[in-house]
């Protein structure tokens, strides 16, 4: 089974940038989907982004299309969430997680099995 650990996060300023990383371990990154998801303070997990295990495949929240990225890199094993025009709505402690298909249903919490400990953004106005 595979293991995720995220780190990047921060305190930045309204329009900066970051970037998270979620290290896989375990079984290569290959085999997953692997998603973003963020829960910020008072507030249910939202999906935020999702790539197919051979990452052809991409989707994203409306309320971060435009603005986020989401990158695999093979050889190490890792996929990255660029997130640009950083706003305070954005605050939030973000999660990777990882399913064993890619589905119809990936923009929810279903089909993810395993998940990071996540890693704390906060923005500032």
């Amino acid at each position: 089974q595979v293991q995720l650990v995220e780190s990047g996060g921060g305190l930045v300023q309204a329009g900066a940038s970051l970037r998270l990383s979620c290290a896989a371990s375990g079984r290569t990154a290959r085999s997953y989907t692997l998603g973003w998801f963020r829960r910020a303070p008072g507030k249910e997990r939202e999906f935020v982004t999702a790539i197919s295990p051979g990452g052809a495949n991409t989707f994203y929240a409306d309320s971060v299309k435009g603005r986020f990225t989401i990158s695999k890199d093979y050889v190490k094993n890792t996929i990255y969430l660029q997130m640009n025009s950083l706003k305070p709505e954005d605050t939030a402690v973000y999660y990777c997680a990882a399913a064993q298909r890619w589905t119809s249903q990936v923009m929810t919490t279903i089909p993810y099995d395993v998940w990071g400990q996540g890693t704390q953004v906060i923005i500032s106005s």
